[in-house]
């Protein structure tokens, strides 16, 4: 298996993009006319679990994706997570919405070089983690990936 494909495994199974982001506005907003302010940029991943699987994916997460986190939280890499936690409004809806928390758009330059030694600390071979990944494609599924900066109005 190509190294490219084992890192799409992972982008998968860590809902956390892997690739560089353009800011659509990179523009400071300070002493601008815009009636915001720019603060932190957030990734959400959409997640819909399989019907009464919610509670297993959870779990799941708990032993791989909580310690990612938690260790780049440490590292300063993040500033925070979140997971929130509720009913799908329809068939095609998510159940699972997973927040990441990063100080802003530059610190997604080289987040590969930083992530790769914490993946594979935490979640063990590139063999592993495709064991790993291919067991939860059975239990949900992303259905998209958003990054967004938050704002404060004026």
């Amino acid at each position: 298996m190509t190294t490219t494909k084992i890192y799409s495994i992972i982008a998968a199974l860590l809902p956390i993009a892997f690739t560089c982001f353009a800011a659509p506005n990179a523009a400071s907003t300070k002493g601008s006319s815009a009636p915001y302010n720019e603060g932190p940029v957030w990734t959400l991943t959409m997640i819909k679990t399989k019907t009464g699987l919610g509670d297993e994916y959870l779990k799941q997460i708990t032993q791989t994706v909580k310690p990612v986190y938690d260790e780049e939280k440490k590292q300063k890499i993040i500033l925070d997570y979140k997971i929130l936690n509720g009913e799908a409004s329809g068939p095609q809806d998510f159940n699972i919405m997973i927040l990441v928390q990063y100080p802003n758009w530059a610190a997604f330059d080289n987040l590969r070089d930083k992530m790769d030694p914490i993946v594979e600390k935490v979640m063990g071979t590139e063999e592993q983690r495709l064991t790993t990944a291919t067991k939860r494609l059975d239990i949900r599924e992303i259905l998209g990936t958003k990054t967004m900066r938050e704002i404060t109005l004026k």
